[in-house]
């Protein structure tokens, strides 16, 4: 198996899309666009436009990956009326191969790609441990996923665990759980630990604690919370901090992820000020009777914007190293 150069990688969200290319081997990997999704039809008008003044980068082969499930060679995603077609793309730019992951299947298989100073741990620093990795984060809407090493190549294990259900977990919870919105009739962990999630927990809080306010998106409620850091909206913000903790440390009782707990997103970088290491911990390692198993997982959150892209380019440059069915996933 192999990726023809140029290659372009492509992370898609339902918010924005972000483009990055390995002109030829041995080449650095270089930014070429942010793009907003809901500005583009889909990815192909995305790909046209990043290299419309780069002709010596129309790609031969694309890696991108998106937020939502993969099937067939086809992804739609979640939280944006996109459709991408893998082989129906290769056949309209003309590509020699192609590969569609899941966003955090995507960002399991970046993991070995990481260098320290992209992460920061969250809590103390603890013995390093070999097994199963995790990786999870809120963006538009929240992903998970694991990665496993086995016979010296890796292997990842995409979940939609975002959607499984999310009650409360303690007295604070459940003064706020019944003001949540539903989001198609349930409570979901995406529903309260997502950008639109964090808006709906503050809402839900206004009602809870008699708190009259404006209707805040995400966005406005991390601004205000940055503002006043004793306000109701940096409350907020705590109590997100803790309720990701808490599905954390769920998360790596689940897997059993002995590698560590690694957390991304497009939101949490953004509040890191406002977060409590102690209290955050608390709430991932809760979790009796296991709370011995989750003390010894570390936690930590990557900082670095495009660890995703750099690490989709370390696929392309040595897929050997993945163990991945190119067989049944790859374009052509």
């Amino acid at each position: 198996m192999e990726f023809p150069y140029p290659i372009l990688v492509c992370d898609i969200g339902g918010t924005n899309v972000r483009i990055s290319a390995v002109a030829a081997p041995g080449s650095e990997l270089a930014t070429l666009a942010r793009l907003k999704t809901r500005t583009f039809p889909g990815l192909a008008e995305c790909i046209e436009k990043a290299v419309e003044d780069r002709p010596e980068l129309k790609p031969r082969s694309v890696l991108a990956c998106g937020a939502g499930p993969v099937s067939n060679r086809r992804l739609s995603l979640t939280n944006a009326p996109w459709g991408i077609d893998g082989p129906a793309l290769a056949h309209r730019l003309g590509l020699s191969q192609g590969l569609l992951l899941n966003d955090f299947e995507a960002q399991a298989l970046a993991l070995p790609a990481y260098r320290d100073d992209w992460v920061r741990r969250i809590g103390p620093q603890k013995p390093p441990h070999a097994g199963v990795q995790l990786i999870l984060g809120p963006g538009t809407g929240l992903g998970v996923a694991a990665l496993v090493e086995t016979d010296g190549r890796f292997l990842p294990l995409a979940s939609e665990a975002a959607h499984a259900s999310f009650g409360p977990g303690d007295a604070e919870d459940e003064r706020v759980w019944p003001h949540l919105e539903r989001v198609h009739g349930r409570i979901t962990a995406e529903a309260v630990i997502s950008g639109p999630g964090l808006a709906r927990l503050h809402r839900a809080r206004q009602h809870a604690f008699g708190q009259a306010g404006d209707l805040l998106d995400g966005v406005q409620v991390v601004a205000r919370a940055h503002a006043d850091p004793g306000g109701p909206e940096a409350a907020t913000v705590g109590h997100f901090w803790r309720l990701c903790g808490r599905m954390a440390g769920d998360m790596a009782l689940a897997f059993l992820a002995r590698g560590g707990v690694t957390l991304a997103g497009g939101i949490l970088p953004r509040i890191l000020d406002l977060l409590d290491e102690v209290q955050f911990r608390a709430a991932f390692e809760d979790k009796a009777p296991m709370g011995h198993v989750v003390q010894t997982i570390e936690s930590r959150l990557v900082l670095a914007d495009d660890a995703v892209l750099a690490g989709m380019a370390a696929i392309a440059v040595a897929p050997h190293r993945y163990k991945l069915d190119y067989a049944q996933r790859a374009w052509k």
